[in-house]
């Protein structure tokens, strides 16, 4: 994978574990060369994501839609920037750069995002890996519930199997590698 959408929030949370748990991650994924996808924004998570990974000598890509750009949320320093029409344009081309794609802790927005990528994985539309970096447990109720979902027959066992939890950042990325080899793999065989 060179290149991972991250999806997190517009707010930076209560706790300053979020904060830190970006900035770990981003130290990972610039290590690991790895280009970030992001929705441009400044402010929160995003900002924090952002900054990070540019401080470290990474490379970040945002995509937002012209009305947020209009209200000064837009992050200007970013490798590239592109300003698009509409949030579903913006979801769209983050889908098309990305090879992999990580929720951080976040609100209605990341949940949107990480779950129409689950929904078109499940579509078979792509295959790459989703990961939930589980800050603080943030994410154990959905994973419950998720699980929950499949033993009421709504969604099939082989849904969640390219799906990560993980608080590592480390063991989130070569995680996702793993599950995006195997998927490759798979393919080859067929």
């Amino acid at each position: 994978m060179n290149k991972i959408a991250i999806y997190c929030g517009s707010s930076k949370g209560f706790s300053e574990t979020y904060e830190q748990a970006v900035r770990k991650l981003a130290k990972q994924l610039v290590k690991q060369r790895i280009k970030v996808i992001y929705g441009a924004g400044s402010v929160g998570l995003m900002g924090v994501l952002a900054d990070e990974v540019l401080e470290r000598g990474g490379e970040i890509f945002g995509v937002i839609p012209q009305f947020l750009m209009d209200k000064e949320v837009g992050h200007e320093m970013l490798t590239r920037l592109e300003v698009v029409a509409d949030m579903h344009i913006r979801k769209k081309r983050m889908v098309d750069m990305s090879e992999g794609f990580i929720a951080m802790p976040g609100g209605f927005g990341t949940l949107d995002e990480v779950f129409e990528v689950l929904t078109w994985e499940q579509l078979s539309l792509h295959t790459f890996p989703v990961g939930f970096y589980n800050v603080n447990g943030y994410y154990d109720h959905l994973k419950t519930f998720l699980e929950h979902m499949v033993k009421e027959g709504f969604i099939k066992s082989r849904s969640l199997e390219n799906i990560v939890f993980t608080d590592d950042p480390i063991t989130l990325i070569d995680s996702m590698e793993a599950k995006s080899r195997s998927r490759q793999f798979g393919k080859e065989r067929k």
